[in-house]
Parts: C-alpha cells; structure tokens; sequence
C-alpha cells in the first residue's frame, strides 16, 4: 500500500510501512500525507493583485561631458 506524502511543493510516495516506520523523520522534513492536508482555494480581486505590485523609480540620467571641438 503506498501513501502520497507532500510539503506544500512536492509529492512523494512512499510505502505505507516505510513512513510508519520513519515517520519523525518525514514530519521533521515537512511532509505529511496529502488527505490531512486542505488545499485553501482563496478568489484574488484586482486590489490584491494592485497592492503586491512595487512601483519602479526612473533611471536617472547620467551626466555627459560636453566634446570640445577644436
């Protein structure tokens, strides 16, 4: 019997026997059997979207020497 163990990036499956066996060391890395885990469907709306955007400044221009003509 395998079980499905994820982190929040990764699937991974395993056997069900083997993350028994070694499950402390499975929750010290992160993972945890995909059915305990609830996936958290959140609607963005265009302020959320317009608020994480960083505005840009302006490069600003540099300064040139003027070429003397002789």
């Amino acid at each position: 019997m395998d079980i499905k163990l994820t982190n929040g990036r990764k699937i991974i499956i395993k056997d069900k026997k083997y993350y028994e066996a070694n499950l402390n060391h499975f929750e010290r890395n992160g993972f945890f059997p995909v059915d305990q885990v609830k996936k958290e469907i959140k609607k963005t709306t265009l302020k959320d979207i317009t608020d994480k955007v960083v505005q840009l400044k302006p490069k600003k221009k540099k300064a040139r020497k003027k070429k003397w003509k002789t």
